[in-house]
């Protein structure tokens, strides 16, 4: 659990609050709990004050200074509202129909500075998440695409990061054009070295390794790499590259012959599309028992985390403490 630790070091450092939009489940709960038992963080549930309460007493979670939002009883509803109606130029009872849902208020939040970062996602749809994020926070100037990434602890895995190791993008793209698949593994790419303190080491996937096969998709990875070239990168990247020849310093050694900066030592794997990547990433997590941190949504103006809806406490946490390392 290294990468726990690191976090941890570095949420301590500077504690920030985190809103957790669907504060009535169970394991947000708990995860919430020891977040606020560490002093890493501070949390705010948000939901039903009288449903959290009573799952604190089924899950016996004795903590008792919880910040507690019920959107519809909170005194900055009525100012969220106009604030979202007034930039949006819209009827006051329809600001109030959307902010009134606890995912919307706590994005709210956090674009109104009550909170640094959001994490949902495992009651909600990834759809949903992203629709609120793009709604009520809006872009980085000069991002042309939002993206996201799954931190992976992998056990037996040994890499340039040790057992870890980003996968990108597994929940937002479907099917990215060479240009998008460039700005992400852009923003990737900064997003490990902001986040976690990372040298970026990137490699953009596929079924070929530098020619070993003709196709369109193949063609889409190689003009991604020329289009990733153009931005002036302050890190390494190489593609096409196969996964094996990416991560395996023996193979990528027969299928590169050492001309690949990258091949054998990726620590950032940028997929062809959401199919490839979301099958990879789910295929490690059952086949390995790997912890998966996020999804990790990068992109907006603020921090936020999609948990995947099977997330387990700890994963929670991960996701967190990653959420609130983002500068």
């Amino acid at each position: 659990m290294e990468i726990l630790s690191y976090l941890k070091e570095k949420a301590a450092k500077n504690k920030k609050t985190i809103v957790f939009p669907e504060g009535e489940n169970p394991s947000i709960l708990n995860a919430a709990a020891e977040l606020q038992e560490s002093g890493l963080l501070h949390p705010i549930l948000v939901g039903s004050r009288k449903r959290i309460r009573e799952i604190m007493v089924e899950q016996k979670v004795s903590a008792t200074d919880f910040c507690i939002v019920d959107p519809m009883e909170d005194e900055a509803l009525p100012r969220y509202i106009d604030s979202y109606c007034r930039e949006r130029q819209m009827p006051v009872e329809v600001g109030r129909r959307i902010l009134s849902q606890p995912l919307y208020f706590s994005a709210m939040m956090v674009k109104m500075g009550s909170a640094q970062g959001m994490v949902g996602g495992i009651d909600h749809a990834t759809e949903e998440i992203i629709m609120a994020s793009e709604l009520m926070l809006g872009l980085k100037e000069g991002i042309s695409v939002p993206s996201s990434f799954y931190l992976i602890e992998i056990p037996g895995f040994k890499g340039s990061q040790g057992d870890l190791m980003i996968f990108s993008d597994p929940s937002m793209n479907p099917d990215p054009s060479a240009e998008e698949l460039a700005d992400i593994a852009y923003t990737t790419a900064h997003s490990a070295r902001a986040l976690l303190g990372w040298e970026p080491v990137v490699a953009l996937l596929s079924f070929s390794t530098k020619g070993s096969a003709e196709h369109p998709f193949v063609h889409k990875i190689q003009t991604a790499y020329e289009s990733l070239g153009q931005k002036n990168c302050d890190f390494v990247f190489d593609g096409e590259l196969q996964a094996d020849a990416a991560i395996n310093p023996d193979i990528s050694m027969k299928k590169t012959k050492g001309g690949s900066p990258v091949a054998g030592k990726a620590n950032i794997l940028i997929f062809p599309d959401l199919n490839a990547c979301n099958i990879s990433a789910k295929l490690v997590q059952q086949f390995t028992g790997a912890r998966f941190y996020g999804p990790i949504l990068q992109g907006f103006r603020f921090p936020v985390s999609d948990l995947s809806r099977g997330a387990s406490v700890t994963d929670i946490i991960g996701s967190a403490l990653l959420t609130a390392a983002a500068d």
